[in-house]
């Protein structure tokens, strides 16, 4: 697959996937999530392959989630939102190696999202996290969710998605969201450090080991196909729309008027 969204990269061992949509904060629309599946895939089955990094270009943003320019309704790929978001989330969790989130900058969202489905987040200092999807019409209905509520505990989680506040690295940190926090400009350091140590651990061994750990959440993906069906029905809403319109209005939504 050619790409165009997204960069590959393998170094000592590890594959780095980077999305390259530094002009829209790397948020993602249809091709990038296709891409981003292609180059998991790749990387999980390439066996002189040890861990894959997932980083973001640019030094504004890991990823901010969906790109609302080209959210109509549907976004503009395949799936039941016209994103194939939950095939992105399981090839990451399916991996048989370790992920990294290479986090600088803003990670909200999808974004967010993304990290806390990853096996481990590491993020420079002055990196924010937080969810926006009730600010924007918005929800993610699965691991977004319900493995968050394992990751940060149910009263955090609740207060991210609810309030869409915006939480610094260290308040990340000490929630549990992120593994360790440095520098920004001594982040691929530390990025290279992980992968080095995890290069050095049997790759059978950490296989298992990651099984094993998704087995205990694997009812989340049931939840996401359900979930993902309701909101494809949400987002035919005008409540869901008056979100889209007024992000890209740069204006407050006035999801009241719609409420039943």
């Amino acid at each position: 697959m050619a790409y165009e969204d997204i960069l590959y990269e393998i170094k000592q061992g590890a594959a780095w996937i980077t999305i390259n949509r530094p002009d829209k904060m790397n948020a993602f629309r249809g091709r990038t999530c296709e891409e981003l599946i292609d180059a998991f895939t790749r990387a999980s089955w390439d066996t002189s392959v040890g861990v894959i990094v997932l980083a973001g270009a640019g030094d504004r943003a890991f990823c901010t989630g969906g790109d609302q320019s080209s959210h109509d309704d549907q976004y503009d790929g395949r799936g039941m939102i016209g994103l194939p978001v939950e095939e992105l989330h399981s090839v990451i969790r399916d991996a048989p190696k370790p992920v990294i989130a290479r986090v600088q900058g803003y990670a909200i969202g999808g974004g967010n999202v993304l990290c806390t489905i990853c096996d481990f987040t590491i993020a420079g200092d002055k990196a924010s996290f937080g969810q926006v999807g009730p600010k924007v019409g918005s929800v993610d209905p699965g691991f977004g969710t319900a493995l968050l509520a394992r990751v940060v505990g149910e009263k955090k989680a609740r207060e991210m998605w609810y309030l869409c506040r915006r939480y610094p690295a260290e308040e990340a940190l000490a929630m549990g969201l992120v593994n360790t926090v440095v520098p920004d400009a001594d982040l691929d350091a530390e990025v290279d450090k992980w992968c080095a140590e995890i290069m050095e651990r049997s790759p059978t061994a950490l296989a298992i080991a990651k099984r094993s750990f998704n087995m205990d959440t694997e009812h989340i993906r049931g939840i996401a196909g359900m979930g993902m069906q309701a909101l494809s029905l949400y987002y035919s809403t005008d409540e869901s729309k008056e979100g889209v319109k007024a992000f890209l209005e740069k204006r407050k939504p006035d999801f009241r008027k719609y409420a039943k």
